[in-house]
């Protein structure tokens, strides 16, 4: 999504929290075609105050805010029975609660510019992902949300989400290779999609779809269609 943005000519402001290197590298290999378009900002995403404290140093930086991508997000089961606090502070942090207080903070500039969101949401948000209650729950917020902040905000700012599909799997072994091929077979398209794929639908929502608000887009191969 970065460089395909920064491709289109946008300015970047980019949060991350632990991958220090990984967002040096990136802001550095895009300075490097155009240099101080891209900054970068380290929250944790459940540090509200934070939250604020970068959306007004952001503008501070480029002198105004034209979107948000809500992109950021954790992912891990909780059976019924083994929730803690911790997990919640986390899946809803992350999912819900900082997608909520960043476009609470960025609604004023971006009403000033008549912007978007654009929200990262999950079909597991409409149907449940068995033994991941709370990540379903929060998501399903955010999608709540997505609709909400498109009748808050309108008209000046329209406010939509992206649904993905399989597109990158998880790195911790949650999901073995027996159901992410079950999960492939029932696409339509019989195949994993891409990261490029996502960030072609969020560029359409922030630069091609001035009379779009409120809706999701499912990038999915089809999953949605009889899931």
């Amino acid at each position: 999504m970065a460089r395909l943005l920064h491709a289109a000519g946008a300015n970047l402001a980019l949060h991350y929290r632990r991958d220090e290197a990984g967002a040096k590298a990136l802001a550095g290999s895009l300075n490097a075609g155009r240099p101080g378009s891209v900054r970068l900002y380290r929250v944790d995403l459940r540090d509200i105050p934070g939250l604020e404290a970068m959306v007004e140093q952001g503008v501070a930086d480029f002198g105004r805010l034209d979107a948000l991508i809500n992109n950021a997000s954790s992912f891990f089961p909780t059976p019924v029975g083994q929730i803690d606090e911790a997990a919640w502070d986390d899946l809803v942090g992350s999912n819900f609660k900082a997608p909520l207080f960043l476009s609470q903070a960025a609604a004023p500039h971006l009403q000033a510019s008549r912007g978007a969101i654009v929200n990262i949401t999950d079909v597991h948000g409409e149907r449940p992902l068995k033994a991941y209650p709370l990540y379903s729950a929060a998501k399903g917020a955010l999608l709540t949300l997505t609709r909400a902040l498109a009748l808050e905000l309108g008209p000046e700012v329209r406010v939509n989400a992206v649904s993905p599909g399989p597109i990158l799997w998880p790195d911790d072994g949650q999901l073995p290779p027996p159901e992410r091929a079950a999960i492939i077979d029932h696409t339509l398209l019989k195949r994993e999609g891409s990261p490029e794929d996502i960030a072609r639908a969020v560029r359409f929502l922030l630069l091609d779809a001035p009379y779009m608000t409120g809706q999701v887009l499912n990038v999915d191969g089809g999953r949605t269609a009889y899931l």
